[in-house]
């Protein structure tokens, strides 16, 4: 489910400074913070300045979840915009992440042009308002929810908590 992070944004994207702005936020120790988080679990993770609207590469996921390269193309937004530190917002950037992963430039290109997704995405974020969503990641189980990086025990008491059943074997 996608979450309207900061749709104000404008395309050309928002400098973390003003993002943060009279909040007390080290925004230095705060990559520092997350880049240990993923140093730790083997995972990327560049240092940004800026922050991007994230809305047309909702639209595009979506649509991308609908092709064999769906997850591919996941992994490759994770890689430009935490990694890369590109504008996600661009829509030139979107075409060429998902051309990249073997999805079509130019059915790509149309889905953000015509917004085909448009009304899914507009679906989850008013789903994400109904849940009360503030923040991601967001994992919810029986209506209730934890917001934001959590380690293994939170989400396993989250589980418990709503009667989750125990998967056992592989998937």
């Amino acid at each position: 489910m996608h979450f309207p992070l900061h749709p104000e944004t404008p395309e050309e994207g928002l400098a973390l400074e003003a993002l943060f702005a009279g909040r007390g936020v080290d925004i230095d120790a705060m990559y520092q913070r997350m880049k240990g988080l993923m140093d730790a679990e083997g995972l990327a993770y560049g240092q940004r300045t800026h922050t991007y609207n994230s809305r047309l590469a909702q639209e595009l996921g979506k649509w991308a979840d609908t092709q064999p390269q769906g997850e591919a193309f996941h992994d490759a937004m994770y890689q430009a915009y935490f990694v890369d530190a590109k504008n996600i917002a661009d829509s030139a950037v979107l075409v060429d992440t998902a051309e990249a992963v073997g999805l079509s430039a130019k059915e790509a290109a149309e889905v953000l042009s015509t917004g085909t997704f448009k009304d899914a995405v507009d679906a989850d974020w008013d789903k994400s308002r109904q849940y009360g969503i503030t923040g991601v990641p967001t994992f919810v189980a029986g209506g209730y929810g934890v917001t934001g990086a959590q380690p293994y025990e939170a989400l396993e008491r989250l589980l418990v908590q709503n009667n989750a059943g125990r998967r056992t074997g592989e998937g």
